[in-house]
């Protein structure tokens, strides 16, 4: 079973951003969607988790369509991290990784037990937990974005642009952690980047988007070594 199929999907604002998006994604592995500003990445991305709608086609998730009401335990199945973290500036460390579980009624124990799994894994002391936002560096931040997104243990992990506000030395140090989250967590991720070479670096599968869908997709490994056309040879040397 797929993770996520679109079928003769299109989703319009004021114009269509995509039309008859027919798409698969692997269960259990990293999609990255890549392509120009204003192609549809985070379009498509939110469609999985229902923030958008799709003016016409079904979007399937885990086998199923994604439902039209009842969205809160829906949404529960994924974790959600974005560029810049989202932490909210009044909260400790603790109490954003935490937010979650609380609203969902998890122990003070059980919280304070996963918060510190998942943070382990980053490299972030217990010493920072009664810390705020703006007293950790960007890096360290967007660790604590990643730890709160996969609080809850989602079966999903959908990622849009997590990496874009932190310098690329900074950036190259999340990776491996990134990395290490999500193998021990065995979560499937949806990643939207500008970023070709992060693509590479972090996908196992890959979805080009641009002139209103989906130019290629497929195995990371598999679309490198054969671009479908020039519009995908040229973004791909943008890695190299």
């Amino acid at each position: 079973m797929n993770a996520v199929e679109f079928h003769g999907v299109g989703k319009r604002f004021d114009e269509w951003v995509f039309r008859d998006v027919d798409l698969a994604l692997p269960n259990e592995r990293t999609t990255a969607l890549v392509g120009p500003s204003g192609c549809g990445k985070t379009t498509l991305l939110q469609l999985v988790n229902a923030v958008q709608r799709p003016d016409h086609g079904v979007v399937e998730v885990f086998g199923e369509p994604v439902p039209e009401a009842d969205l809160v335990p829906f949404r529960r199945r994924f974790g959600y991290a974005v560029q810049g973290a989202g932490l909210f500036p009044h909260m400790t460390i603790a109490d954003n990784v935490g937010l979650v579980a609380r609203l969902e009624g998890w122990a003070a124990d059980a919280i304070r037990a996963r918060r510190r799994e998942l943070l382990d894994i980053v490299g972030l002391s217990e010493a920072l937990d009664g810390r705020y936002p703006h007293q950790l560096s960007g890096g360290q931040q967007q660790r604590v974005g990643l730890c709160r997104a996969l609080m809850l243990k989602p079966r999903m992990l959908l990622l849009d642009e997590p990496f874009a506000g932190v310098d690329p030395i900074t950036r190259a140090d999340l990776y491996p952690e990134f990395e290490q989250l999500r193998d021990h967590e065995e979560v499937t991720t949806l990643l939207v980047t500008h970023d070709v070479a992060e693509a590479r670096r972090l996908a196992d599968h890959l979805v080009v988007m641009g002139g209103g869908g989906v130019v290629q997709a497929g195995p990371t490994d598999e679309v490198i070594a054969a671009p479908r056309n020039a519009f995908v040879r040229d973004l791909l040397a943008s890695a190299l």
